[in-house]
């Protein structure tokens, strides 16, 4: 009987009732569906997937199961607040990338702006704990094979290969990027805190 239950909840096209988002812990807004089953807030799961992921499908926070495609409740496409379009596309953007086969690869061609800059900020963040190497110095091979292609001679190598040294530039670049996004939180920081002492200052001067 609870098995029973539990697909007919996997199969239907609206979050249970008496549930809530597993993420934030509230009502649901702009509720969708992964293929897992699961149901999430839209906003939700897309800054999870934000924070958890790049290139790659975001993991379900309840199974553990990629998520390669979001199912929005079908009433929201009725829906005309602005916040609502935005995220319904924000999620068919997620699930372009996600499609599989010859239409996702194209698909993730034509966001790669948007996925050099999603990876610029995830290396930037002090807290992320992938770093991308591998993919960073994949992009750099490539680099590397398309200037020796074009027979530029413009970079001095030293006596390197310049595969080597587009390998080290690669390398280079995420660890400044990371120093870059320490620098921000520790100005964000003191920012907030020379918020908090002039906030303290104000308060007695109002008493008074």
């Amino acid at each position: 009987m609870e098995n029973h239950r539990g697909e007919k909840n996997r199969d239907s096209e609206s979050p249970p009732e008496d549930d809530c988002c597993p993420i934030c812990f509230g009502s649901f807004t702009v509720p969708c569906r992964g293929n897992c089953g699961h149901w999430y807030c839209g906003n939700c799961i897309l800054q999870y997937w934000n924070y958890a992921a790049v290139s790659r499908p975001c993991k379900c926070p309840m199974c553990v199961r990629h998520i390669t495609k979001l199912s929005p409740e079908p009433s929201l496409q009725q829906r005309q607040e602005q916040e609502v379009k935005e995220v319904l596309a924000k999620i068919r953007r997620y699930n372009r990338l996600f499609v599989g086969g010859l239409t996702g690869f194209v698909q993730k061609v034509h966001l790669l702006p948007l996925l050099m800059k999603r990876m610029v900020w995830h290396l930037m963040d002090p807290d992320a704990n992938n770093l991308y190497f591998h993919e960073v110095r994949i992009f750099a091979m490539f680099m590397s094979t398309l200037y020796t292609a074009a027979e530029f001679n413009f970079i001095p190598t030293g006596g390197f290969r310049i595969i080597t040294v587009f390998d080290y530039a690669a390398i280079a670049m995420i660890l400044i990027l990371r120093l870059v996004g320490i620098y921000r939180r520790r100005r964000l920081a003191q920012r907030v805190r020379q918020f908090a002492l002039a906030a303290a200052e104000v308060e007695p001067e109002r008493e008074l």
